[in-house]
C-alpha cells in the first residue's frame, strides 16, 4: 500500500496538463543556468557533459519529489568567485570542495531540523527584501546583457552591443515585445494555470467560452520555448562551423581528487560567501515564493525537504566534476512566469538535458557559447522582475521599510547575509520600539482619552 501511495503521488506530482506550456516554462530559468555554465566551462574547464547528466537527474528528481517546477541553478557566488580572474579564483577541485561544503551543512541543517528555525527567525518582509533584491539584481543583469556585449570566459562587457545584426539590440527588443504581447504582465499566465483545475471541474458552457477566448489563447503560447528555438536557429545562421565541433557520444565522468589544501581555499572563499546565499534564497525565500504560487503544495516544499534536497544532490554529483547546484527563488519564478505549473515541467528540462549529455557530452559547449546573450537577457529579465512582484504583498509601512532597508544593504554591500542580518535587527527594534511606546502611552491618564 505504500509503494501504492508513493507511486500515486509521483504520477500526480509529474502529471502533464499543457505540454506546450510546461516545455516553454522548463526554459524560463536559462538566463541564469548557461551564462555560468558557459563561463565555468571556458575559463576553469568544467566537465560539461557530466553536468547535464547530473543536473538532469536532479531536474527529474526534483519535480517527481516536490510536484512543482523547483529549479536546479548553479551556485552562484562560488561560480563567480571561480571565474575572477587572479589569486582569488578556484580551481575546479576547489569549486567541488566548496559545493560539498555548502551542501553538507544545508543537509545537517535540514536533518536536525534546525533550517525550520531560520525559517521561523527571518520575518516576512525580509524574506520579501530577499526576493526584490535578487530580482532586481536578475534584472540589471539582463540589462547588461541586452545593451553590452558579453565575454563569459572573463566575466567582462566587452563594449555596447550594435542594434543590428543577429545578436543585435533589435533582436532582444523583439523578443521583449512578443512575449509581452503573448503574455501581457504574467497575470494571464498566473489565471490561466490556476483556472485549469477549474475549467477541468466545472465544464460548462460558459468556462469553455471564455477558456477558448483570444486572450486566453494568447497566454498559452510557449513563449519562452518560441525564444529558445528562434535562439538556436540564430546560433546556427551566426556560426555554421559549430555543428563540425560537434562530437557524438558522452563525456566519461572522473573521480575528482580534492586535497586538504582544496578544502580550505574551497570553503573559506566559496563555500563562506554561498552559505547565506543557499540557505536564504535557496530555501528559505524558495519556500515562501512556492507557498504562494503554490498553496496547495505547502507541505511538499517545506524548508526542511528543500535543504535536504540541496545536500543530496551535490554530494553525489560533485564527486564526479558535476556543477555545485541549489535551488533558488529566481528560478522559480522564471519557470513559472513562462508557464510552468507542475514537477513535469522541470523533469522535461532533465529529460533534455540527459538526452544532450549523452548524446554531445561536452561539446555542446561550441553551441551554447554562440547562442544569442540578448536573447538570454530577455528571458533573464523576465525572470527577475517576476520574482521581484512577488513583494507587493508588503503595504503596510514598517514592513515596506524593513524590506526596501533590505534590498539597499544588500545591494550596497553586495551581500545577502548582510543585507538579513541588518533588517532583521531593524526589524527587532522597531517591534520594541512598538511596544515599549504603546506600553508608554497606555499608562498616561492625560492621554487615555486619545485611546
Amino acid at each position: 500500500m505504500a509503494m501504492a501511495a508513493v507511486a500515486a503521488s509521483l504520477r500526480a506530482n509529474l502529471r502533464c496538463k499543457r505540454p506546450w506550456q510546461e516545455a516553454s516554462g522548463a526554459l524560463g530559468d536559462l538566463g541564469t543556468f548557461v551564462p555560468i555554465v558557459v563561463a565555468l566551462t571556458l575559463v576553469r574547464g568544467l566537465d560539461l557533459g557530466t553536468s547535464l547528466i547530473a543536473t538532469g537527474l536532479y531536474n527529474v528528481v526534483t519535480g517527481a519529489v516536490f510536484g512543482v517546477p523547483m529549479p536546479v541553478q548553479p551556485m552562484k557566488s562560488i561560480a563567480a568567485v571561480a571565474i575572477t580572474e587572479g589569486d582569488w579564483s578556484l580551481s575546479i577541485p576547489q569549486v567541488m570542495a566548496a559545493g560539498l561544503c555548502v551542501s553538507g551543512i544545508a543537509f545537517f541543517l535540514g536533518i536536525t531540523g534546525l533550517i525550520r528555525v531560520v525559517a521561523w527567525i527571518v520575518p516576512l518582509p525580509v524574506v520579501r527584501g530577499i526576493q526584490l533584491a535578487q530580482g532586481l539584481s536578475f534584472a540589471i543583469t539582463a540589462v547588461k546583457y541586452v545593451l553590452q556585449e558579453q565575454d563569459f570566459s572573463r566575466g567582462k562587457a566587452t563594449g555596447d552591443r550594435p542594434w543590428l545584426g543577429l545578436d543585435g539590440i533589435l533582436v532582444a527588443l523583439a523578443a521583449l515585445g512578443f512575449i509581452v504581447l503573448a503574455n501581457g504582465s504574467g497575470q494571464g499566465v498566473e489565471n490561466s494555470q490556476r483556472g485549469d483545475d477549474q475549467d477541468q471541474e466545472a465544464g460548462d458552457e460558459e468556462e469553455h467560452v471564455e477558456s477558448s477566448s483570444p486572450t486566453t489563447f494568447a497566454t498559452r503560447i510557449p513563449t519562452a520555448l518560441i525564444v529558445f528555438l528562434v535562439g538556436i536557429l540564430l546560433a546556427a545562421v551566426r556560426n555554421p562551423s559549430i555543428f563540425d565541433a560537434l562530437r557524438l557520444g558522452p563525456s566519461i565522468p572522473r573521480v575528482t581528487r580534492i586535497t586538504g589544501e582544496d578544502w580550505k581555499i574551497g570553503f573559506v572563499r566559496g563555500a563562506i560567501p554561498q552559505l547565506p546565499l543557499t540557505i536564504l534564497n535557496s530555501v528559505v525565500a524558495v519556500c515562501k515564493l512556492s507557498k504562494d504560487l503554490f498553496p496547495e503544495m505547502e507541505d511538499r516544499v517545506s524548508p526542511t525537504r528543500v535543504s535536504v534536497s540541496v545536500g543530496i544532490m551535490n554530494w553525489i554529483g560533485c564527486w564526479f566534476g558535476a556543477l555545485p547546484v541549489c535551488h533558488g527563488a529566481g528560478g522559480l519564478a522564471g519557470q513559472y512566469r513562462f508557464g510552468a505549473s507542475s514537477g513535469a515541467s522541470v523533469a522535461m528540462l532533465g529529460a533534455a538535458k540527459l538526452v544532450l549529455g549523452l548524446l554531445l557530452g561536452s561539446s555542446l559547449i561550441r553551441l551554447l557559447d554562440a547562442f544569442p546573450i540578448g536573447l538570454l537577457g530577455i528571458l533573464l529579465l523576465f525572470s527577475g522582475v517576476e520574482l521581484a512582484m512577488a513583494c507587493r504583498d508588503q503595504t503596510s509601512r514598517l514592513d515596506s521599510f524593513v524590506m526596501l532597508t533590505c534590498v539597499a544593504v544588500s545591494q550596497g554591500s553586495k551581500s545577502l547575509a548582510t543585507g538579513c542580518v541588518c533588517s532583521i535587527l531593524l526589524f527587532v527594534l522597531l517591534k520594541v520600539r512598538d511596544v515599549v511606546f504603546w506600553r508608554r502611552l497606555s499608562t498616561r491618564s492625560d492621554l487615555q482619552p486619545l485611546l
